[in-house]
């Protein structure tokens, strides 16, 4: 079992150049599975780790629906964003500046088969990772994603995620919003779930801007913790 996960911080970069980027290591990563099985070879299947701030972007899960987009398409350009339906699960959430975007492409036969397990470990990473900045936060039952405040009428949510998985490899991932700018989740029914706040760490923590790169090295700490792994930096 392959262990090592290559790490790439792709700073800003447009959504649909780095779904196609995903969906082309993903393959890769399937493509291998496929041919090891057919020809009874062993060859170490690669895992990889994404970091990337989007431009402005709405995306719609596999599952959603798309009532929970609030603006036309002339709303939308006049916003500066665009909208893609994905292949991801979950319903709408969006994605832009500030924001940290993670996206785990991980054959979990290198770790364990267990999605539930995997969806947690993700947001156990981005629990330990606000302890760290003094911020108690934890999961909603039946909501994927970190939550503040969860059983009061002021749940908000923090980080959202959305993975797709085959052959038990992964894609897409989790969105922590550290800096990004709040009101564009006014335009959405945030994860199709009415009722309920967003939050960002730069608002909860009351400062001008956090120090994403600080952010970053944290997460990335917690997750070679939880999945016993060693990040490759390139």
């Amino acid at each position: 079992m392959n262990k090592i996960i290559q790490f790439q911080d792709l700073g800003a970069k447009d959504y649909k150049s780095t779904w196609e980027y995903q969906e082309e290591l993903f393959k890769g990563i399937v493509d291998l599975k496929i041919q090891n099985r057919r020809e009874e070879t062993e060859i170490p299947t690669p895992n990889y780790f994404l970091f990337v701030e989007h431009p402005h972007v709405y995306t719609l899960g596999k599952s959603g629906d798309f009532e929970n987009l609030l603006l036309s398409e002339k709303q939308l350009e006049a916003k500066g964003a665009t909208f893609y339906k994905i292949n991801r699960g979950g319903d709408i959430t969006y994605h832009g500046p500030g924001q940290i975007v993670g996206y785990p492409i991980l054959d979990l036969e290198n770790f364990f088969t267990d999605i539930h397990k995997y969806l947690r470990f993700l947001e156990e990473a981005i629990i330990l990772t606000l302890a760290e900045y003094g911020i108690e936060s934890g999961r909603s039952d039946g909501e994927t994603g970190v939550w503040l405040s969860v059983g009061t009428p002021f749940a908000r949510k923090i980080c959202a995620m959305g993975v797709r998985a085959s052959r038990w490899v992964t894609m897409h991932g989790f969105a922590l919003n550290v800096n990004a700018d709040l009101g564009y989740f006014d335009n959405i029914i945030p994860c199709g779930i009415r009722g309920k706040a967003v939050t960002s760490l730069q608002v909860e923590l009351g400062v001008e801007k956090v120090d994403e790169e600080e952010v970053k090295s944290k997460i990335i700490k917690h997750l070679a913790e939880l999945f016993a792994c060693e990040f490759q930096f390139q």
